[in-house]
């Protein structure tokens, strides 16, 4: 046996020592709550989605799906429909890129699920006009430069369409609150409809020339 009177160790080197001991013996179960964290991640992930049929009227035409319920609005038209003129942009409803109309109101497309739109009359900006008959609001935007990188444009497109629909229909904002009159058509009535649109590029005022245009507003 060896003799260990001689053998000395100093207060850092006990210290270090005992914590080297703790560590090991508490890697075994560290690894295994790790182990058993991944397996049921693992298991969550292998779950197979929950699939719902649903019917739109997406720019006048009939469209049956199978998708997952978990499916926004905005990826079914994406990715399902292939209609990719609806952007993603913040995917928090916070740019407005995805603006589409639905039953005749602007909507985020990207905040609402594809399922609880059964039987819905979508419009996206593919269905406003096409590139030899373009929309009124579209020949607008182009006339008046209404865009820089057009990345959401489609989404102003759409919005500017409903804003100006809200408008005749006398929806008021926090512009023109009073529920008897008619909202004042000029240019901060539209700034303020068209305020859940972010372009990143500041082409605003081209926005609201072309809208003003269309309106037949003199601003």
């Amino acid at each position: 046996m060896n003799d260990l009177s001689d053998v000395k160790f100093s207060r850092r080197e006990l210290l270090i020592a005992g914590a080297l001991s703790a560590t090991a013996a508490a890697a075994p179960s560290v690894a295994a709550k790790q182990s058993a964290t991944g397996a049921g991640a693992n298991a969550a992930s292998a779950a197979p989605p929950v699939m719902s049929k649903v019917t739109l009227q997406v720019n006048g035409e009939t469209r049956k799906l199978d998708v997952d319920t978990r499916t926004t609005l905005l990826d079914l038209l994406r990715e399902n429909l292939q209609l990719t003129g609806t952007k993603k942009g913040c995917d928090h409803g916070q740019c407005g890129a995805c603006t589409v109309i639905v039953d005749g109101r602007r909507i985020n497309s990207c905040l609402t699920l594809a399922v609880m739109h059964e039987g819905a009359k979508v419009t996206t900006i593919e269905g406003l006009g096409t590139p030899g008959k373009l929309h009124p609001m579209q020949a607008a935007f182009v006339k008046h430069d209404g865009y820089q990188c057009g990345y959401c444009t489609p989404g102003q497109i759409c919005s500017a369409v409903s804003a100006l629909d809200e408008i005749k229909q006398g929806i008021p904002s926090h512009v023109s609150p009073d529920l008897t009159a008619r909202p004042l058509l000029n240019a901060t009535e539209l700034r303020e409809r068209m305020s859940g649109n972010i372009c990143r590029c500041g082409a605003y005022s081209n926005i609201i020339d072309a809208i003003s245009e269309v309106a037949g507003s003199a601003t």
